[in-house]
């Protein structure tokens, strides 16, 4: 790899080595609190080679994790990943976190289930971003009997606003019941892939996020997550 291939904007380089997402490098760095080759740097997109520039920080970075807090929720149904009460109650109030806490995605009024709250802009673009590939796994039951034949045709991918779904991994748990495991998550893409082979939802609920699992944490209450559980997030 030549040195032009190594370059990379200095935002990324603290992004990437998990210092911050590149919205908070943005700020550290036009505040002065980011030093290149020991001399204040105020331009994000200045490039920089990691192999042969030194990067430090005038500012403790162990004190800036700290400051960050992770929880994962079992969310209710009834409940809304919204401010406005006039859609639902809104989820916020099971949080009730001093922190500024903002969910990793939603869940959608009838649903239930796993649901990750931080206030660390880095992570919610490596669990649901368009290129993240983290495992969003969940407990389906539908109206009716369902054939193995429909399981197929969500296990293989469902055609939805003229884009085919990514497989998914399917396996049934009853009659009318089955797990089933996205690495996307496109609007009410369960319910409309359901729909779509001919058997509408009655329950959805979210279980699993990558390595997090909804377990023991009791329905409207949360959790903070574990070292290993945020740094298994923050290595997607």
């Amino acid at each position: 790899m030549n040195s032009d291939e190594r370059l990379i904007r200095l935002n990324k380089y603290m992004a990437i080595n998990n210092i911050s997402s590149r919205r908070e490098a943005d700020n550290l760095i036009k505040d002065g609190a980011v030093l290149v080759n020991g001399e204040i740097e105020r331009n994000p997109g200045r490039k920089i080679d990691p192999e042969n520039e030194k990067v430090s920080y005038a500012f403790d970075v162990s004190e800036l994790e700290s400051q960050r807090t992770y929880i994962a929720l079992n969310k209710p149904t009834g409940y809304v990943v919204s401010t406005n009460e006039e859609e639902g109650k809104p989820v916020y109030d099971l949080v009730k976190h001093e922190k500024g806490l903002a969910p990793i995605g939603r869940l959608d009024k009838d649903s239930s289930g796993l649901l990750l709250f931080t206030n660390d802009s880095s992570l919610p673009k490596k669990i649901i971003g368009e290129e993240s590939h983290c495992e969003k796994e969940y407990y389906v039951k539908v109206v009716g009997q369902i054939p193995d034949g429909a399981l197929e045709k969500l296990r293989t991918g469902i055609s939805l606003w003229g884009v085919k779904t990514k497989s998914a991994a399917v396996k049934r748990r009853g009659p009318n019941s089955f797990l089933i495991t996205l690495v996307e998550g496109k609007n009410r893409q369960i319910r409309r892939m359901c729909q779509k082979v001919g058997y509408p939802v009655v329950q959805l609920k979210r279980i699993r996020i990558h390595t997090i699992n909804l377990d023991d944490i009791k329905l409207g209450e949360w959790r903070d997550l574990t070292k290993e559980e945020i740094q298994s997030l923050k290595s997607l």
